[in-house]
């Protein structure tokens, strides 16, 4: 009679809402390991998993000045026992110490969001976007390809590989890219597709449309815009700089999307999946629902600067996600003027202000038992 040796069976925790190894009769929590914790999705992303009883590991870059304020909330000091979050020093140019991370690590599942994921600033580090966004990626897929353990892992794909296509796009949309930013995620893309087929890693893109939360990043349009508003009501600045405002987009709410990212990698196999709500609305739109949402005239405020312009632009993205309502459950809850309302109670929280409320009371009537606990 034969035994199995090293037989890993999976336990479903009804409590926990999480699966568990049983390793020699033990359980053992499910490990993540994230890149990008820092940024807006893997700060939710941690959160998220934190709440589901997972052991967290997030990469982080080395830097003089803290750059964790996204998940200073959820950092319990290493040296606590009930400590879940643990950070680790690295970078994405860095292929052996992204492989000797996930050795010590052994984590279950990797969740890699880091990237040069500014569009614009693509344009000016073409080079720099390439090596950490593309190559990046086929640094971690070697990672796990060498390791041999089973490691499932996601992809963060983005909206912006469309380009020029035409609208709306799912899962069998051609690629156009029009940045150097997207053309790195179309490589990236395609490396997790060959790693998958080749290698028969549990590999998986999630194709974003755009997300937005408080927690977006100041430099990015949708932040840009209720951050400067906050600031023109406080009277400490007077105009609002931006470039296009014909571009549209199909804008969800971050929180709804992270919940994806779990969804992907929880499935019996390694998939492709579009993820956004299905309709598009253009900067203009979404400057006029902030400016008037707070009483303020847009015309006032308001100014163009051409610096802003992308040198190739994408003038319109729409998703169909249907597979994903359909294979993944899932169905966003958050339209785009409820996030106009959310983004803009936060950030007048943020500088002082009384919030109108109204973007509050959507998500404690949407959210009753939200998993995060703070905008």
């Amino acid at each position: 009679m034969k035994v199995q040796k090293n037989l890993t069976i999976f336990i479903w925790d009804e409590r926990n809402n999480n699966w568990y190894h049983n390793l020699g009769g033990e359980h053992r929590m499910k490990k993540a390991f994230i890149t990008g914790i820092t940024g807006q999705d893997g700060s939710y992303l941690a959160e998220l998993l934190l709440s589901k009883g997972y052991e967290v590991h997030g990469l982080v870059r080395r830097s003089s000045t803290f750059n964790t304020s996204r998940i200073d909330h959820i950092y319990i000091d290493p040296h606590d026992s009930h400590a879940k979050l643990f950070l680790h020093y690295g970078d994405l140019s860095d292929s052996e110490q992204i492989s000797h991370i996930i050795y010590n690590i052994h984590p279950d599942e990797v969740y890699h969001l880091g990237a040069q994921s500014h569009v614009r600033v693509s344009f000016e580090t073409p080079e720099y976007t390439g090596n950490v966004t593309a190559l990046g990626t086929t640094r971690l897929l070697e990672a796990l390809r060498r390791s041999n353990h089973g490691i499932k892992f996601y992809q963060a794909s983005s909206s912006e590989m469309f380009g020029a296509s035409s609208p709306p796009q799912d899962e069998e949309t051609p690629f156009h890219p029009r940045s150097p930013y997207s053309c790195g995620k179309v490589y990236a893309y395609w490396m997790v597709r060959n790693y998958r087929e080749g290698y028969k890693i549990f590999a998986a893109n999630g194709i974003l449309f755009n997300h937005e939360s408080p927690r977006r990043g100041e430099t990015f349009v949708t932040r840009k815009i209720t951050r400067s508003i906050t600031r023109i009501l406080a009277k400490k600045e007077k105009y609002l700089y931006l470039g296009n405002l014909d571009a549209c987009r199909d804008w969800g709410y971050a929180p709804e999307y992270v919940e994806c990212m779990w969804k992907i990698l929880q499935q019996k196999e390694a998939d492709d999946y579009v993820i956004g709500i299905g309709e598009t609305h253009s900067v203009r739109e979404f400057l006029d629902a902030a400016f008037s949402y707070v009483g303020l005239d847009v015309d006032e405020h308001v100014k163009i600067d051409p610096k802003y312009f992308r040198p190739t632009e994408v003038e319109v993205l729409i998703s169909n996600p249907e597979k994903a309502r359909k294979k993944l459950g899932w169905k966003p809850r958050i339209r785009f003027d409820d996030l106009v309302r959310i983004m803009m109670d936060a950030d007048m929280r943020v500088a002082g202000l009384t919030p109108i409320g109204e973007g509050d009371a959507i998500l404690s009537e949407k959210f009753p038992k939200k998993w995060w606990k703070k905008d």
